[in-house]
């Protein structure tokens, strides 16, 4: 029988969505205006980019530490989602200079944390004995 550390892969999954979409969420500290004008442009309630902040900071943090990772999952995709339609339209359906989608790195995260709903935390993660988990 083989031992598919199974556990160790989702933990190494939650640290690498997780910490990677974290770091955005710490740049948008330095300020949320480009984002709040955005939404107004778009004729949405600029309080909307507050949003930011559970989607890139909470949810994430949630998602390394592995509570409620069912949750905060849908939150990360949510806000994956949110930035993909809003700020990235023109480039859903393009390349980039190298063929590459040009939504690599969003189309990993939104991939990743719809994963991370199906699968939940695993046993490695702060808590896994609720469904949310």
């Amino acid at each position: 029988m083989k031992n598919k550390n199974n556990n160790l892969g989702l933990l190494i999954l939650r640290i690498s969505i997780g910490f990677l979409m974290l770091l955005h969420g710490i740049d948008k500290f330095k300020g949320i205006a480009f984002i709040e004008d955005m939404l107004t442009a778009k004729g949405l309630p600029s309080i909307m980019a507050y949003g930011v902040f559970l989607t890139e900071l909470v949810a994430p943090l949630l998602i390394i530490i592995g509570f409620r990772t069912r949750i905060a999952s849908i939150a990360f995709a949510i806000g994956t989602l949110t930035a993909m339609f809003l700020a990235h339209s023109g480039e859903i359906f393009s390349l980039n200079q190298y063929g590459a989608w040009s939504l690599e790195l969003l189309g990993l995260y939104l991939l990743g944390s719809v994963a991370l709903f199906f699968t939940g935390g695993g046993k490695l993660s702060l808590s896994n004995s609720n469904q949310w988990d």
